[in-house]
């Protein structure tokens, strides 16, 4: 079993006094299910689980009155080989999506506060607002990503003591030695090419066979597909796919990495698909990275919601948007020009997304000026370049010189650790995962 981060965050809310029901987001094939699955199993004497697609009928028991004690007294009987006790069965709803009435309920639930209760689904962002009286104040949410690089690390088998060690580096601006450097880039490039998505990673940690991964991709890409046919409106389905699928034009094959709608066809305006962009991000099906006019906090009153970058929420889903020979030019580090620039730097976005920041990026076409990425962390501004080899960073020392009020700035490279002159902390490209 891959080991998730996400399940620390499950314990956490079990150890909590007064919880409240729990809403484990993300997007699909992330690993919502089999976590909480585990997490039931090693935690509770029982788990009672209702996935709302595989069983239709159950939303009949949240039918009528949401009174816990009926809708308890339903479960017993319509599943009487469970045991249906206050603080040692689980009650997991499951693609809860599918049944308005049982996402009013956890409301209820929640104020009758006996049983532990969790709810998932796929497109959270958009299928929860069908409901008539949906629970605010009454969950608690964890968003769950497909894996990062230390999660992909765990289950390559790599120590916990190791990945210690590189963070010592890390916050210490100490050189990692070359032959770890070196097998580390490796295994980046590994996660670039297999990406985070559970069952990607379990079949590459399996076999290694990148045909095989390859397949599994691509059919993890046909869902998200089917997804977008399946719930979008009918004006925003063939809409929101194009402009899912031009992602991998937009990201690898142009230097200029903002959206652009003429990608999508002949003419293409905001005006007609900026609503399709809206959907998929509420999918959790993208994520933005937006302009920002001023490199200042706090970033998001400088950002222009109509100029932007936009990057899948998986490297897997990017990957296989391409050819299968992309993965080897990946794993032999053969990559040049355009498309290894833009991968790095989707990697990064990857990386930084999975932290849960929000994404900036700064532009000036005066002065030629670019910074790839902007974060912020308590309450200060940290630029982000990504280079695919250590080559000068001129935007960001011009930035570092002009904003003596940013304190700390990262280069990401293929290379090793180092503070320049400016004060720039230098890193290798997986430390992304330590930022």
């Amino acid at each position: 079993m891959l080991k998730r981060k996400a399940e620390t965050l499950l314990k956490e809310w079990k150890n909590k006094k007064d919880r409240k029901c729990l809403i484990v987001q993300g997007a699909r094939q992330v690993g919502k299910t089999f976590l909480i699955e585990h997490f039931g199993e090693e935690n509770y004497g029982e788990v009672l689980e209702i996935n709302f697609k595989q069983l239709i009928s159950a939303a009949d028991l949240f039918n009528g009155d949401l009174n816990i004690e009926t809708i308890v007294n339903g479960l017993k009987f319509r599943f009487p080989e469970k045991k249906i006790i206050p603080g040692r069965t689980l009650i997991f709803l499951d693609e809860i999506q599918e049944c308005p009435e049982a996402i009013s309920s956890l409301k209820f639930w929640a104020i009758d506060n006996r049983y532990d209760v969790i709810a998932s689904g796929s497109l959270p962002g958009i299928d929860y607002k069908r409901a008539s009286s949906y629970p605010v104040g009454y969950v608690d949410y964890i968003h769950m990503h497909a894996l990062d690089f230390e999660e992909f690390l765990w289950g390559l088998g790599i120590s916990e003591d190791m990945i210690g060690s590189l963070k010592d580096c890390f916050e210490s601006r100490r050189s990692v030695p070359d032959p770890i450097n070196r097998q580390m880039m490796n295994y980046y490039r590994e996660y670039i090419a297999v990406g985070g998505m559970p069952e990607v990673v379990g079949e590459y940690v399996r076999s290694k066979d990148f045909r095989e991964v390859d397949r599994i991709q691509r059919a993890l890409l046909q869902g998200y597909q089917y997804d977008i046919v399946h719930y979008a409106t009918a004006e925003e389905k063939i809409k929101a796919e194009k402009c899912y699928l031009s992602l991998s034009r937009q990201l690898l094959d142009k230097e200029n990495h903002k959206f652009q709608y003429k990608e999508l066809e002949h003419g293409g305006r905001a005006q007609k698909y900026y609503s399709s962009i809206e959907w998929l991000l509420k999918a959790d099906i993208i994520q933005l990275c937006r302009f920002v006019s001023a490199v200042r906090y706090d970033l998001d009153d400088y950002a222009r919601d109509d100029f932007f970058r936009a990057y899948t929420t998986d490297l897997s889903l990017l990957i296989s948007m391409k050819d299968l020979s992309l993965k080897q030019h990946i794993i032999e580090n053969t990559l040049s020009g355009n498309t290894k620039g833009g991968l790095y730097e989707c990697a990064v976005a990857d990386a930084l997304y999975k932290k849960d920041y929000s994404l900036y990026f700064y532009k000036n076409d005066s002065t030629k000026k670019e910074i790839d990425f902007l974060i912020q962390k308590q309450g200060n501004v940290v630029p982000i370049e990504v280079k695919s080899s250590n080559t000068r960073a001129s935007s960001l020392n011009s930035l570092i010189k002009n904003n003596p009020e940013i304190s700390l700035a990262y280069k990401l490279i293929d290379g090793n650790v180092g503070i320049n002159e400016e004060g720039i902390v230098t890193i290798p490209l997986y430390m992304g995962m330590f930022i």
